[in-house]
């Protein structure tokens, strides 16, 4: 064997211990093969082999056999291993090796095998990779580039393991998945190893041999986390950018490091990025410390940084506008881009064509986009531009002022008198009288130059503006317990007894059925939501017209709202809203309901309001219009006299009818209200929309519906809703079967012999149906 080439050595040994697990039984031999493939990942000082043939094995061998080791994880010789042998010999051999070999074996036997003992054993050892720092070993060889040469697509795959492993996990085990794989716990620890790997990278760069490091891995990793959308909360970038920003404070190295570790970002993947560090960061200091000059080095991030966060995007917070105008305008060589941006911004906000059709969400963030930028340029930067913002203010202004939506000329009038303000245009400022409110109090306030400051350094926390405002605010208010203050107390007059009062809503409630609907769509306000639904129904039965215009939308908000805000009745007034709908534009409601009701995405409890909703607007539907009217109303509206004061309105008939009444002696009286009149019924014209259409797909199950099979409980609810839609024999026999009871035997042979034969008959027929079905 010593004429051997090590490499072959390696490859006859590795053989033998393979062959010997797969097919020998005796434990002796398992254990002194496990032993062997162990000492070639074993790095101390007792392993008796040398550090060439433990490279070989670790590039050509430890794939195959962890692979072996996960296809006998069934075998009996396992079970008989001690616990302490066990892990040592058959769990260390996956934590002691190349971690990225490791972590795709254990990912594939976690895919592929059945949930059993054998799968808990692989998942426990996955826990122990991920809880002993193996990550961040796998990160590290990377950044070394000790890991062996790969492929482009088994890098590719090994990115999406590591990114996508509380899905992969979540897919096999669940209900039964591990705390650890669970997205809350496994992404920070992925970022808390990237910082170790961040670390490791510094030390060595720091260090006398000066190693060099690759960062472009751990970027990679980066960026694949962030487009899948863990960058915000409790994932990478909230951990990664505090401990980022307070590392770059006052070491350089730091800041090479990260300027470096985002060059290397994919261009496909930096937006998404820049997007979360963006508002994981506390400041435009610590943004810029962390990304460097990117934004002149990067296209993409130019692009990301200058267009899109301020044009495109405005679903974030008045801070992120803060942090990406303040790193613009914070060094010389990026403030030509703050320039930039001012231009792009005020031609934005000054399109008559973007006042129209933009949303206001979106011309509300532009705005603060352009008065942050505004009150960032010096003097002569603001000289320099002063004639393109005065043609911005005029026309801008004047598109603003001629919209009829009143917070539209609100921010008009607000961006006039601060931009005037700011110019000091021949000494005048602009002042328009308007009623102030959050939004225009937040424009306001964003001329004054806001007190930024940094994370704080060992514990410290910074006192803000809005702290030291709110203390000055409680500062009085200690003063009425001041005992002086006795001096003129009102103590002997008797409180008035205000138990009876209630809260009075600043919100009113809306007119207007439109404004019913956008209010139920788009505002936050609790109070308003409930006003708007509590008037919805009276507004849908007052104005017909109004109402077939938007029914089927209002329909459609209705059946998705959920009771966010703990309304009081909430579900009687959704559903009462929309029976009215349906009974007031019948048909296109109807075909709305009818087709959602097998369509997919809906849960039970929609199915079943689908049900009610069309049960109870058939049986409004049936029921005759009845109108009370006051008849001095009708005979005012009809005449074109003037009555004078002393003229009494009740018509001239009435008054003698009343007498003749009064003084006529009757031995019985019958009837005195008159006849109901007979009114055709509304639903019989449209009882087949009800109907058939609920009938169509009964039968044919869906993937997340199926009538016939588990979903039972809506089949059950659905034929009794089919019932109540074919009430009208029922009713007709019962009202047939009363008049015969009613009515003397004598009289129904005499006066109705044809009908009654004829009657009896098709009462006949109708009885053997029943039998017969």
């Amino acid at each position: 064997m010593d004429s051997l080439n090590p490499n072959t050595e390696v490859r006859l040994k590795v053989a033998q211990c393979l062959r010997t697990l797969t097919a020998c039984t005796h434990d002796e031999d398992i254990a002194a093969a496990l032993h062997t493939l162990h000492s070639y990942v074993d790095e101390g000082p007792e392993s008796f082999t040398t550090s060439v043939q433990r490279a070989e094995f670790r590039r050509a061998h430890y794939t195959r056999a962890l692979q072996c080791l996960v296809s006998n994880v069934q075998a009996d010789w396992l079970r008989r291993l001690a616990a302490a042998q066990r892990i040592e010999l058959w769990d260390g051999l996956f934590l002691h090796g190349p971690p990225e070999q490791a972590l795709l074996v254990l990912m594939e036997g976690i895919g592929s095998l059945r949930p059993s003992t054998n799968l808990d054993h692989l998942v426990s050892i996955t826990e122990r990779f991920l809880q002993s720092g193996r990550l961040a070993d796998l990160l590290w060889s990377y950044c070394l580039e000790t890991a062996p040469s790969d492929s482009p697509q088994l890098r590719e795959t090994l990115l999406g393991r590591i990114v996508a492993l509380p899905d992969l996990t979540a897919n096999r085990l669940h209900p039964h998945n591990k705390p650890l794989f669970l997205p809350r716990q496994y992404y920070p620890l992925l970022a808390s190893e990237m910082l170790t790997a961040l670390e490791r990278t510094c030390q060595a760069l720091k260090g006398e041999d000066g190693t060099d490091c690759s960062l472009t891995f751990v970027a990679q990793t980066l960026g694949k986390v962030c487009i899948q959308g863990h960058s915000g909360e409790y994932v990478v970038l909230a951990v990664l950018a505090p401990r980022l920003s307070a590392c770059t404070h006052s070491d350089m190295v730091w800041r090479r490091v990260c300027w470096k570790l985002l060059e290397n970002v994919p261009q496909r993947w930096i937006e998404s990025v820049l997007n979360g560090l963006v508002q994981a960061v506390s400041g435009p200091d610590a943004f810029g410390r962390i990304i460097g000059n990117l934004v002149l080095t990067n296209k993409k991030a130019q692009f990301v940084i200058t267009h899109k966060l301020l044009l495109l995007h405005y679903k974030y917070k008045t801070q992120v506008l803060r942090i990406v105008l303040g790193y613009l305008a914070a060094d010389r060589e990026r403030r030509p881009l703050l320039i930039q941006v001012l231009r792009s911004v005020s031609q934005a906000w000054a399109n008559p064509s973007a006042v129209k059709h933009t949303p206001l969400e979106q011309q509300l963030y532009v705005t603060k986009a352009l008065l942050l930028s505004v009150n960032l340029l010096t003097d002569s930067e603001l000289q320099e531009l002063r004639s393109e913002l005065l043609q911005c203010l005029l026309g801008g202004m004047q598109s603003h002022l001629d919209s009829n939506v009143v917070q539209i000329r609100r921010v008009g009038m607000v961006v006039g008198e601060c931009l005037s303000t700011r110019m000091d245009i021949s000494g005048t400022k602009l002042k328009f009288e308007y009623e102030q409110d959050e939004d225009t109090r937040e424009l306001l306030s964003l001329m004054t130059p806001a007190v930024t400051s940094d994370e704080p350094v060992n514990g410290e926390v910074t006192p803000t503006p809005q702290k030291a405002s709110s203390e000055n605010k409680t500062g009085p208010r200690s003063s009425k317990t001041d005992p002086d203050s006795d001096l003129d107390s009102d103590d002997e007059l008797t409180p008035y007894d205000m138990s009876g009062d209630q809260e009075i809503s600043q919100a009113s409630p809306p007119r207007y059925l439109r404004d019913c609907l956008e209010t139920l769509i788009s505002s936050e306000d609790p109070a308003r939501v409930e006003l708007s639904l509590r008037v919805a129904e009276s507004l849908v039965r007052k104005n017909a017209f109004a109402t077939r215009e938007i029914s089927v939308q209002l329909t459609k908000v209705l059946l998705h709202m959920e009771d966010k805000y703990s309304i009081n009745g909430f579900l009687s007034l959704r559903q009462a809203t929309m029976v009215a709908l349906a009974a007031t534009d019948c048909i296109p409601v109807t075909q709305y309901l009818t087709t959602e009701f097998y369509s997919l995405n809906y849960s039970l409890r929609q199915r079943l309001d689908i049900l009610e909703v069309l049960a109870l607007a058939a049986q409004e539907l049936s029921k005759p219009i009845t109108e009370k009217r006051d008849p001095s109303v009708g005979t005012a509206a009809n005449t074109d006299l003037t009555l004078y004061p002393g003229d009494n309105p009740v018509h001239w008939r009435q008054v003698v009818e009343k007498r003749i009444q009064s003084n006529t002696k009757r031995l019985r009286r019958g009837a005195t209200q008159p006849l109901a009149k007979a009114t055709p019924n509304r639903y019989a014209p449209v009882a087949g929309h009800f109907f058939f259409p609920l009938l169509r797909n009964y039968d044919r199950p869906q993937l997340t519906f199926d009538l016939l099979g588990g979903d039972h409980l809506v089949l059950g609810r659905l034929i009794h809703t089919l019932g109540l839609f074919m009430m009208v024999r029922r009713g007709v026999l019962f009202a047939v079967c009363s008049v015969f009871l009613s009515m003397p035997s004598q009289n129904l042979l005499l006066d109705f012999s044809d009908q009654l034969f004829e009657t009896r008959t098709w009462l006949a027929g109708k009885i053997t149906k029943k039998n017969f079905s």
